[in-house]
């Protein structure tokens, strides 16, 4: 397997505050959040539970709320929090530079 790369995500400013949004690279679907306290992290896209996508899930401070069946996770770590959710997320190293946001993903 290649090494991870950097992948340019978005804009900073694309994602507010206690947000997420969908990103999408080649056959692979990712979940880029911004929490309460400014941080940007990356997760799978898809709730462990059911596959649905967390881009429409609710973000509350450094937790992610599936909007099928409410099930959490926490952001940073990918934890699964509350049922139904029992699978814990897979979660991305994220940086910013020039004010653009990068996760490394697997190549």
């Amino acid at each position: 397997m290649s090494d991870p790369i950097w992948v340019e995500v978005c804009d900073a400013e694309d994602i507010e505050e206690e947000d997420v949004v969908r990103f999408d690279y080649g056959d692979r679907t990712f979940a880029v959040y911004r929490t309460d306290k400014g941080d940007y992290y990356a997760t799978d896209g898809y709730c462990t539970h059911e596959r649905f996508h967390l881009s429409n899930g609710l973000v509350m401070g450094s937790v992610i709320e599936c909007p099928k069946h409410n099930g959490r996770f926490d952001i940073p770590t990918g934890a699964a929090k509350r049922a139904p959710v029992c699978v814990d997320l897979t979660t991305y190293p994220v940086k910013l530079d020039a004010d653009k946001v990068y996760i490394r993903i697997p190549s």
